[in-house]
C-alpha cells in the first residue's frame, strides 16, 4: 500500500521536514493558489548489488479537476535523508496515469491485476502503444533538473469529461533503482551489463539476442549486480519521495500537451503491436562503441546519433528537457529547415553529496521559450540529435526528449496580470 507522506508515522523525523515543505501561494490571474503536498512511494528494500524495479498502482496523488503546475522526486532512507546516486543510483521514475472501475481494489503485493480493467491514459507522445506513456519520469538528473511550468500553463488531470463512466483516474509509479555499494564495476552496474548480472535470458523467461550487451533486459527486478568479494553491507529502507504542486482547473488555466520523442525511433509501426520488438519504432535504449583513432580524427569521438519524427499536431513549445545517461553530452531538437526548438545539455557532479555526485548526470537544462515564440505546425519534420562520447563503451543509453505544448498562447491581458515567476530551483541554485 502507498503511504501518503503525511500518514507515515514511524518517519516522524521525515514527516517534520515535509510539513515544513507544504506551502500555498498566489499565482496566475484570478488569484490562485499553488498548492503542494509530499508522497512517499511503498518501501523497497536494497542491498549491495540489488535491483528495485516495480510497478506501483494507484499511488497517491492530488485529486480533482487540477492543472499541475512542477512534479519533483528523489531517493531517500528511512530517516529522510537523500541517498546519493554512488550509494543507490536511481535509473529512472515514471509516473503514469490510468483509469481503473471504482470497484476494483488495488494493492502493491505480488496479486496479478486484469489488464483488461485498466484503460491507460498516456500522453501525446507518437512511439507505439505501451512505451513511453508516462506524464512525469526523470532519473539520476531529477535533483537538478527544472520542472516547473510557467503560468498561465498546466497539465490538466481528473477532468470528469474525459473519465469513463464507471471509472476513476489513478496513478502508477515505476522506481527503477540500483544499489551500488561494493559494486565491482559500478558503471557497469548502472548500465545494465549482463555479464554483471549473470543474465542470458529476459524477465519473461525469453533467451537475449547474442548481441545484447547490456540494458533494461539484464536489471529487472530482484536480479543482482556483482560485488567484490568479501564486501559486506547491510540492506536498508528506501522510498521515492515526490512532490506535487498543482492549481485548481478554471477557464484561464491554457493546458499543454505532452509528448515524449525517442531518437531510436525508426517510424517503423505495425497494426496492433505494442511495447518494445524490432517490429516497433521506439526501442528506448541503445549502445554506444568506444572509438578508435580513425573516429578520433573525424568525429572527435562522438557518437552523433539522429531520427527524423513528424509533428502530429500544431502548438507552442512551453517547455522541453532531454533525458541522458552517463556518458551523454547533450541532446537538440531540431525543427523544419535545422532550426533550433530545444537544446539540452548535462551538468556532471563533482562531488560526493547527494545532488553533486562525482561522474554522474545530476541535472539537465531545460527549455523555457517566451510564449508564441516558438511554434511546432502539424505534419512538421522534426530531428532529433543525441550525442555521447564514445570514450569508453556504453550500455542502456537513452536519448528522450520531454516537450510540453499549449495550442494556444495567453491573451496580453492575461500576460499583464500575470505575477513574476521565479524558479525555486534557480533561486536555490545560485542562478538568479
Amino acid at each position: 500500500m502507498v503511504h501518503c507522506f503525511r500518514a507515515c508515522l514511524p518517519l516522524f523525523a521525515i514527516l517534520i521536514v515535509a510539513s515544513n515543505l507544504s506551502y500555498t501561494r498566489a499565482s496566475m490571474k484570478g488569484g490562485h493558489k499553488i498548492k503542494s503536498a509530499t508522497f512517499l512511494s511503498p518501501k523497497f528494500v536494497l542491498g549491495p548489488g540489488s535491483v528495485e524495479n516495480r510497478f506501483y498502482r494507484n499511488v497517491d496523488f492530488p485529486k480533482g479537476h487540477i492543472g499541475i503546475k512542477s512534479f519533483n522526486a528523489e531517493v531517500i532512507d528511512d530517516t529522510g535523508n537523500p541517498v546519493p546516486l554512488h550509494e543507490t543510483y536511481l535509473h529512472h521514475w515514471l509516473v503514469s496515469r490510468y483509469y481503473q472501475p471504482l470497484d476494483v481494489v488495488e494493492t502493491n503485493h505480488e496479486q496479478k491485476f486484469k489488464e483488461s480493467d485498466r484503460i491507460s491514459a498516456r500522453n501525446s507522445g507518437i512511439c507505439q502503444k505501451g512505451i513511453l506513456n508516462q506524464y512525469f519520469g526523470l532519473g539520476s538528473e531529477t535533483r537538478k533538473t527544472a520542472t516547473h511550468i510557467p503560468d498561465p500553463y498546466a497539465i490538466e488531470i481528473g477532468n470528469p469529461a474525459e473519465i469513463p463512466v464507471g471509472y476513476e483516474e489513478r496513478w502508477l509509479l515505476n522506481v527503477h533503482a540500483i544499489d551500488t555499494r561494493g559494486a565491482e564495476d559500478r558503471l557497469g552496474c548502472t548500465e545494465c551489463r549482463c555479464d554483471l548480472y549473470n543474465i542470458t535470458v529476459s524477465e519473461w523467461g525469453h533467451p537475449l539476442r547474442p548481441d545484447y550487451k547490456g540494458g533494461l533486459l539484464c536489471c529487472y527486478d530482484h536480479t543482482q549486480c556483482k560485488v567484490k568479494q568479501g564486501f559486506q553491507g547491510t540492506r536498508r529502507s528506501l522510498y521515492l519521495r515526490y512532490t506535487v504542486e498543482w492549481v485548481e482547473w478554471d477557464s484561464d488555466i491554457i493546458p499543454v500537451k505532452i509528448f515524449i520523442f525517442d531518437v531510436t525511433d525508426t517510424g517503423k509501426r505495425l497494426n496492433g503491436s505494442t511495447g518494445l520488438g524490432p517490429e516497433n519504432g521506439c526501442q528506448v535504449e541503445y549502445e554506444i562503441k568506444s572509438c578508435s583513432s580513425t573516429d578520433t580524427a573525424v568525429n572527435g569521438c562522438v557518437d552523433v546519433k539522429r531520427t527524423n519524427l513528424t509533428m502530429p499536431t500544431t502548438g507552442y513549445l512551453i517547455y522541453g528537457v532531454a533525458h541522458q545517461h552517463t556518458g551523454g553530452i547533450g541532446s537538440t531538437l531540431y525543427g523544419k529547415d535545422g532550426r533550433v526548438i530545444c537544446a539540452s545539455l548535462p551538468t556532471y557532479g563533482e562531488g560526493k553529496e547527494a545532488g553533486n555526485e562525482a561522474g554522474y548526470i545530476v541535472g539537465m537544462s531545460t527549455c523555457y521559450p517566451e510564449p508564441g515564440s516558438i511554434q511546432i505546425t502539424a505534419g512538421e519534420k522534426l530531428v532529433l540529435e543525441s550525442n555521447y562520447s564514445r570514450d569508453q563503451d556504453h550500455t542502456g543509453v537513452m536519448g528522450l526528449f520531454y516537450i510540453l505544448v499549449a495550442d494556444r498562447t495567453p491573451n496580453p491581458t492575461s500576460l499583464l496580470q500575470a505575477p513574476i515567476h521565479v524558479s525555486l530551483f534557480k533561486f536555490l541554485n545560485g542562478n538568479i
